[in-house]
């Protein structure tokens, strides 16, 4: 008598959620935050999921050629308040396609930013930094609480780099944007540890000053608090793009996935930083160009610049 085994279930929209929960759990996340399910049937069968950074036209474009039945994205596509879902509008328009191709999303945001392992570990991860620890951890009681996590993370590099020798590095190990990599501070300046955060972080520069860290790596610095942060002595910073810092996640995410519920997985590697155009000065452009600091000192030779190739809404308050 021959027996034949029973196929497993199908995977479901629901059985992604609970994964995804189990992992980044929406209590996690920012008050302001919008994450969890945002369309898509929970009984609909779920073989092929996209990991994405944004959900825009050319990120579901490319979900729905791929035949994907589930967006997975990091940034919500609904974080405010909308009045209308018509299919004029821009989000509308996503909605609707996504709708018509029945094709569920959900969001991993600021939930997934302090989770551990979560969006900084993995961009730790293209920097080899051992010993990690949270930049900037819950608050006790928090429901994150706990367990190595919080916003950010601080390790140690493989080996000392110079802020121009690692601002060359980042530009090689992170996904390639128009933007680069840029840096504030001494180029000779020696970096041994190095804290990181994916996504805007300049609300935590007083965190990466707490810490004690020779540099600190994020993205959406802004002039003002970059200035005041050095001239207080803060560590060196190195501001990449957002999309870029945020973009490793992906690749762990979509192992998540693959290795708890079997389905195939779609990574985007579609640039959707908003910064399409970069030019170095002229100066810039020559590795042994100087330029004068405030006190007249000049600091050695500039970090090249990188080579030519999300904004989390709100802009963390925390």
């Amino acid at each position: 008598m021959s027996t034949t085994a029973t196929p497993p279930p199908p995977t479901t929209v629901a059985d992604v959620v609970a994964a995804l929960a189990r992992h980044y759990p929406t209590a996690w996340a920012e008050d302001w935050d919008r994450v969890g399910l945002v369309l898509g049937e929970p009984t609909a069968r779920v073989r092929r999921v996209a990991c994405v950074v944004d959900v825009v036209p050319e990120t579901v474009a490319e979900a729905l050629a791929a035949g994907a039945d589930m967006i997975v994205a990091h940034h919500p596509l609904l974080l405010r308040g909308v009045s209308s879902v018509a299919p004029t509008t821009f989000k509308g328009r996503i909605v609707h396609d996504l709708i018509k191709a029945d094709v569920a999303l959900y969001v991993a945001h600021t939930n997934a930013d302090v989770a551990a392992p979560g969006v900084s570990d993995s961009l730790a991860a293209r920097f080899g930094l051992t010993g990690l620890r949270p930049l900037h951890p819950p608050a006790p009681g928090s429901p994150a609480a706990g367990a190595g996590r919080g916003i950010g993370r601080i390790g140690e590099l493989p080996r000392p780099l110079t802020l121009a020798e690692l601002t060359r590095h980042a530009a090689a190990v992170l996904p390639a944007t128009a933007w680069g990599v840029r840096a504030a501070g001494d180029p000779g300046r020696m970096v041994r540890t190095l804290a990181v955060s994916g996504g805007s972080g300049d609300a935590f520069l007083g965190a990466a000053t707490a810490a004690g860290v020779d540099a600190f790596l994020t993205a959406d610095l802004r002039h003002h608090p970059a200035g005041e942060h050095l001239a207080a002595g803060g560590p060196a910073l190195l501001d990449a793009a957002h999309w870029a810092t945020e973009r490793p996640w992906l690749d762990d995410l979509a192992a998540v996935l693959r290795a708890e519920l079997g389905v195939e997985t779609i990574v985007s590697d579609l640039d959707t930083d908003p910064w399409t155009v970069h030019a170095a000065a002229p100066t810039a452009a020559d590795p042994a160009a100087t330029r004068t600091v405030p006190g007249g000192a000049a600091p050695g030779p500039a970090a090249d610049p990188a080579p030519a190739a999300d904004d989390k809404e709100p802009r963390r308050e925390g």
